[in-house]
């Protein structure tokens, strides 16, 4: 295993730290319990609070800042925050408006955010997201949350930086939520640095279709393709979960998982737009980039989200955050 790495179980805290030196302009971080927070913090409005193990970055703590997350609660590597992190989040940008958490569907970020919810003396709400169609949905667990959270979070944020109430941006959460769906595919696997090796084996001439984002085996392991045959699975598991119609208006958006080249993403992000294109879909607009990874994996997912014209005014509003910013 070759990481830039002084100690395996000093990573996340000096990760952390680097990140709040870079970014001091936008977050603050609190060292115990840890989560970071706006560096600006407006009480006057619906705190918006997400969180997960880390690994995934920019998801979520890429995300704090105007027109986005009030906070986030980063977990040690693939392992969930802990209540009492989004206790302390919420306690410190919650206002009377109340709080919403956005919630990765898996069991450790579940439970853990249930917690906390009830433990809170504020209104608070809590949203679900599950765009990862390779699982079904009658799965025992539920599908799991994956890049289809970014969307989710920018475009709630932007309603909530604008004076909308705990109820709309929960059914607007709910609403977006449901418009988006997301699939991934590995061509390798990824290296807990604590693990010290790859989570799965995987030779050069497989892909593992149907990854999630904690270097988990997907639901098929497939020889590999060329691009254009996979982004066609891809595109076809989405278009029959989400029931495309002609002239919706959508954005499309292929994340990297951690090792994946931008000439890659973008060769992907071009043969999904015409598969769309194909079918009648407009797609508004766009994100290529590396936002919701799985440490070293190479892989990439594709994210389709369908939009109304709240949801696209939502996106286009002014974001400022360390790895999503526009419009400031």
């Amino acid at each position: 295993m070759k990481k830039f790495i002084n100690k395996v179980d000093k990573l996340f805290t000096e990760s952390l730290h680097g990140f709040a030196k870079a970014h001091s302009d936008i977050i603050t971080l609190y060292d115990d319990p840890c989560f970071i927070s706006r560096h600006q913090i407006r009480k006057d409005k619906v705190a918006i609070i997400s969180g997960g193990g880390s690994g995934h970055e920019p998801l979520h703590t890429g995300f704090v800042g105007k027109g986005m997350l009030d906070a986030a609660c980063p977990g040690q590597i693939f392992t969930s925050p802990t209540p009492d992190q989004m206790l302390a989040a919420a306690q410190t940008v919650v206002g009377e408006a109340g709080v919403l958490f956005i919630v990765k569907n898996y069991a450790g970020d579940v439970m853990n955010f249930e917690i906390a919810a009830e433990m809170l003396d504020c209104p608070n709400a809590s949203i679900l997201i599950n765009d990862d169609v390779s699982l079904p949905k009658t799965h025992s667990t539920g599908r799991r949350g994956v890049a289809g959270t970014l969307i989710v979070e920018k475009i709630v944020g932007a309603a909530a930086e604008r004076g909308a109430d705990l109820a709309d941006c929960t059914t607007l959460a709910e609403r977006v939520n449901h418009n988006t769906a997301s699939m991934g595919v590995a061509l390798t696997s990824c290296t807990v640095p604590a693990l010290g090796q790859a989570t799965f084996d995987i030779s050069e001439t497989e892909m593992e279709m149907g990854v999630g984002i904690h270097g988990e085996r997907g639901h098929e392991t497939l020889p590999l393709s060329d691009a254009s045959t996979i982004v066609n699975t891809i595109c076809t598991a989405i278009e029959s979960d989400l029931k495309t119609k002609k002239d919706q208006k959508a954005l499309l958006h292929v994340n990297g998982l951690g090792a994946t080249p931008l000439m890659e993403q973008y060769l992907i992000y071009g043969l999904a737009a015409q598969f769309w294109k194909q079918r009648g879909l407009h797609i508004q607009r766009s994100l290529v980039g590396n936002y919701t990874t799985s440490l070293d994996m190479a892989g990439i997912s594709i994210t389709l989200t369908l939009l109304d014209d709240e949801m696209l005014n939502l996106w286009d509003a002014p974001v400022h955050t360390a790895n999503l910013r526009w419009g400031c």
